[in-house]
């Protein structure tokens, strides 16, 4: 059955909840510290997700197949619509392999792109370097930003793809 990808709805909400904890939970063993990963609890994942999806900026988007969400994206145009973020990316670890990071990522700066960003940045963290190759692998290079968000404790870089004229 073929992947469809679609706008998330408040009803995705604990669809969306499961595939980031997994991702929390078994990607990121290994990249992050234990008590990083532990401090992600179903209660603040669930509260992270519904705030997101309550939000009217930007976009989110899930990677459905068989009616089970496989995985999810989140991105939006800065105010001035010169500039776009993807703020979050996550694929369930049972559905590596598939191509859906890679749809959900082509969409995001496709459609961001399409609404006259110049440039498309992403955050990643440091020591995740599987997501660092996947994003090097489809043109996402960095762009010499760095942070440590208080929310997750954890070094990330910036990346960063386009600079030439909106398609």
């Amino acid at each position: 059955m073929p992947v469809t990808l679609r706008p998330a709805t408040s009803e995705d909400r604990d669809a969306i909840v499961a595939v980031f904890l997994d991702c929390w939970r078994e990607s990121y063993v290994g990249v992050l510290p234990s008590a990083a990963i532990e401090a992600m609890t179903d209660a603040r994942a669930q509260a992270l997700w519904r705030r997101v999806l309550a939000s009217t900026e930007g976009t989110v988007l899930v990677a459905e197949r068989d009616g089970v969400v496989l995985g999810v994206t989140r991105f939006a145009a800065s105010p001035e619509g010169d500039d776009g973020a993807v703020h979050s990316l996550y694929v369930s670890p049972r559905a590596r392999g598939l191509g859906l990071g890679t749809m959900l990522l082509d969409r995001a700066y496709e459609t961001l792109r399409a609404g006259g960003a110049r440039s498309v940045a992403l955050w990643v963290f440091e020591a995740n370097a599987p997501s660092i190759a996947f994003y090097r692998g489809r043109g996402w290079l960095p762009d010499g930003g760095s942070r440590t968000q208080d929310e997750f404790g954890e070094p990330e870089l910036r990346l960063r793809r386009g600079g030439e004229e909106p398609a």
